[in-house]
C-alpha cells in the first residue's frame, strides 16, 4: 500500500507513511468532533425537550458541562496531533522531496536536460512541489478523514432508522459522483494550463536572458507584447479551469444541500404517521447539520486532488528517469581514451556521430576539427559520459566508462568548454571549484598560470571581487581564463577543451597556451578548435564531417593528404590578410 501511495502522489517512502498517519489523524479528529453531536443529542433529550413540554426535569448540569469540557479537550488534542501529522510532516516532506528530486537530477544523464526546458524543471521543482505540499497538508488528509468518518457516521445512522438514514445520505454518493465524472475534463484542462504556463515562464526567462540582444535590435517592445499575450493566454486558460471546476463542484454542493430537505420532509412524514419519535427526528436533524457542511469542503478537496495528477505525472517523470550508475572504484591501466565504433544521436532518428573509432593517447594532444555540427563537441561530451552511447564502447585505460559511476569518472577530468559557467561569488571561490580543499596559495598560483592577474589587479577588491551571475561583470576572455585556472588547479589526468581559447585575444591566447603546455605534460588531452593556430602543436588530428572521421593523422601528414585539413588551413591563412 505504501508503494502505491508513493507512486500515486510522487512521495518519498517516509512521506507515504506520514500521509497514512495524517489521514488517520484527520479521521480520528472528525470522529471526535462527532462525539459532540452525541453529547448535544442526549442533553436535548434529557433536559431541553422535557422543559419545552412543561416537565420539571432535574439533571446534573455539571455532568454535561464536564462532558462538553472532556470532548473539547479531546478535540484540542486531536487537532494538535492532526496539525503535526499533516502540516509539520508535510513541510518536512516538501523539503525532502525537493532534495530527492535534486539528488536524482544529479544522477541522470545530461540527455534529459536537453529534452526539458530549464523553466520547465524550475516549475516542477518549485511550483509542482508547492502544489503537492498543499495537497498533502489540506486536500488529501481532510478528504480521506472526511470520507471515512462520514461512512462510519452513515453506518451508525442505519442502526437508528434505515429510512431516515437513506433520506440523509442519498445525496452524498450522488454529489461525489458528479465531481468524479469531471476528472477527465479537469485532467485535460490542467494539462493545457500547464503547457501554457510553461510557455509563459519560458518567454519571461528568455526575455530576461536576452534583454541586451532584444534592445540592440529594437525588438524589446515586440517581445514584451508577445510575453503579454502569453500571460493573457495562460490567464484565460486558468479562468476556464476554474469555471469548469466550479460547474461540477457547485452542482454537487447543490445536490448535497438537498439532503437536509429530504431529512425534514421524510422526518415530518414519518413523525406524523407515528413511525418515529421526535427524539429520532431531532437526532437526524442534528446529524444532518453536522454532516453536510464539512462535505462541501470535501467536494472541493476531491476536485483539487484530481487536479494533482498532471503535477504528479511531471514529478514521476523525473523520479522514474533512469540514472547513470557504475562502480565507484576506478583503476585504469593508463588514461588513454579509445572510441570503438561509437554511434550516438540526441534524437533516435538523427545520429550525430556514426561508427567513430579513434585513440587519444596519454601524453599526447588529440585535436578534433571539422565543420560545425560535425560531432566534435559531442565526442568530447561522450568521452566524459555526459551522455550514454547507443552503440560501441568508450574506454579509459581499458575500462568501459559506462561501468564507472559518473562522479568518480569526472574526478579524473578537467573540462574547459566554450560556454563558461561561473557563479555569483568571488573570483577566488570560482577558481576554487576546481579543488575544494585548495589553499589560497594554490588558487593564486593557478590564477597566475592562467594569466588572471592581468585583469584581477585592476579590480578594486582583487580576487575577492564578486563577479555577478555567471560572471556578468567580466568580459568573455576574462571568464574563460577563470575557467582555465580551475582546470589548472584541479590538475586532472584527462583534459577536455572545447574552443577553450576562442574568447581570448591573440596575446592572451599565447600566454594561456604556454600555461597549458606545462599543465598537459603526461596527460590525455582532447582539444576541439576551429583556429588552426590552436592545434598547430597537436600530436594527432581527427577531422570529422557529418559525424564520421574523414581524415586522421599528424598536422604534417594531413597537409600532404591535400584534403579538408589543408583546405581549412589555407582559408584561415587567407583570412588573416582580409581588410575592411
Amino acid at each position: 500500500m505504501i508503494k502505491k501511495i508513493q507512486e500515486k502522489f510522487a512521495l518519498t517512502p517516509l512521506g507515504a507513511k506520514n500521509l497514512v498517519k495524517a489521514c488517520l489523524s484527520c479521521t480520528i479528529s472528525y470522529l471526535i468532533l462527532a462525539m459532540s453531536i452525541g453529547v448535544l443529542y442526549y442533553f436535548c433529550i434529557d433536559y431541553i425537550i422535557p422543559c419545552l413540554n412543561g416537565y420539571n426535569v432535574e439533571i446534573s448540569i455539571p455532568l454535561y458541562i464536564a462532558e462538553f469540557v472532556i470532548v473539547a479537550l479531546l478535540i484540542y488534542i486531536a487537532h494538535y496531533i492532526q496539525y503535526n501529522m499533516t502540516f509539520y510532516n508535510t513541510y518536512i516532506e516538501s523539503a525532502r522531496l525537493r532534495v530527492s528530486l535534486a539528488e536524482h537530477l544529479r544522477k541522470i544523464p545530461l540527455s534529459f536536460f536537453g529534452q526539458r526546458d530549464i523553466s520547465d524543471l524550475t516549475t516542477t521543482i518549485l511550483g509542482d512541489v508547492t502544489y503537492m505540499e498543499q495537497a498533502l497538508s489540506h486536500f488529501i488528509p481532510e478528504f480521506t478523514g472526511s470520507i471515512i468518518s462520514t461512512t462510519l457516521l452513515s453506518l451508525s445512522m442505519l442502526f437508528f432508522d434505515i429510512r431516515m438514514a437513506l433520506a440523509a445520505i442519498w445525496c452524498v454518493p450522488v454529489s461525489f459522483l458528479l465531481v468524479y465524472l469531471s476528472r477527465n475534463h479537469l485532467y485535460k484542462m490542467n494539462l493545457e494550463y500547464n503547457k501554457k504556463q510553461l510557455h509563459r515562464a519560458s518567454m519571461i526567462q528568455e526575455g530576461i536572458e536576452s534583454i541586451r540582444d532584444l534592445k540592440a535590435n529594437r525588438f524589446d517592445l515586440q517581445y514584451l507584447k508577445e510575453v503579454d499575450d502569453s500571460i493573457d493566454v495562460a490567464e484565460k486558460q486558468q479562468i476556464k479551469n476554474e469555471l469548469l471546476n466550479a460547474l461540477f463542484v457547485v452542482s454537487a454542493q447543490l445536490v448535497l444541500k438537498l439532503g437536509i430537505v429530504t431529512v425534514v420532509i421524510a422526518g415530518i412524514y414519518l413523525l406524523m404517521g407515528n413511525e418515529i419519535t421526535f427524539s429520532t427526528f431531532l437526532l437526524f436533524l442534528i446529524v444532518a447539520s453536522r454532516l453536510y457542511d464539512p462535505l462541501n469542503g470535501t467536494l472541493q478537496n476531491l476536485a483539487a486532488i484530481m487536479s494533482c495528477k498532471p503535477k504528479v505525472d511531471r514529478l514521476n517523470e523525473i523520479n522514474h528517469y533512469a540514472i547513470q550508475e557504475g562502480k565507484e572504484e576506478f583503476t585504469p591501466q593508463n588514461y588513454d581514451i579509445e572510441f570503438k565504433n561509437v554511434t550516438f544521436g540526441y534524437e533516435k532518428d538523427k545520429k550525430i556521430i556514426k561508427n567513430v573509432s579513434f585513440l587519444a593517447k596519454q601524453g599526447e594532444i588529440t585535436a578534433l576539427i571539422g565543420e560545425s555540427g560535425g560531432g566534435k563537441s559531442t565526442c568530447a561530451k561522450l568521452a566524459a559520459r555526459f551522455w550514454d552511447i547507443e552503440q560501441g564502447e568508450i574506454d579509459v585505460g581499458g575500462v568501459n566508462i559506462q561501468t564507472i559511476y559518473p562522479e568518480t569518472l569526472l574526478s579524473q577530468y578537467a573540462i574547459i568548454f566554450q560556454d563558461v559557467v561561473l557563479f555569483n561569488s568571488s573570483i577566488m571561490d570560482n577558481i576554487r571549484i576546481g579543488k575544494k580543499d585548495a589553499t589560497d596559495e594554490e588558487v593564486l598560483q593557478a590564477a597566475k598560470l592562467a594569466y588572471c592577474d592581468e585583469f584581477v589587479k585592476e579590480l578594486s577588491e582583487g580576487y575577492q571581487t564578486v563577479i555577478g551571475e555567471n560572471g556578468a561583470k567580466l568580459s568573455g576572455g576574462q571568464r574563460q581564463r577563470i575557467s582555465i585556472a580551475r582546470a589548472i588547479l584541479k590538475d586532472a589526468p584527462i583534459i577536455l577543451m572545447d574552443e577553450a581559447t576562442a574568447s581570448l585575444d591573440a596575446e592572451s591566447e599565447t600566454y594561456v597556451q604556454k600555461a597549458l603546455s606545462k599543465l598537459i605534460k603526461n596527460k590525455t588531452v582532447i582539444v576541439i578548435a576551429h583556429r588552426m593556430r590552436t592545434i598547430a602543436n597537436a600530436d594527432h588530428i581527427i577531422v570529422l564531417k557529418d559525424g564520421q572521421i574523414v581524415e586522421e593523422g599528424s598536422p604534417h601528414e594531413l597537409i600532404k593528404m591535400n584534403g579538408i585539413y589543408k583546405h581549412m588551413s589555407e582559408l584561415q591563412n587567407m583570412s588573416q590578410t582580409w581588410q575592411l
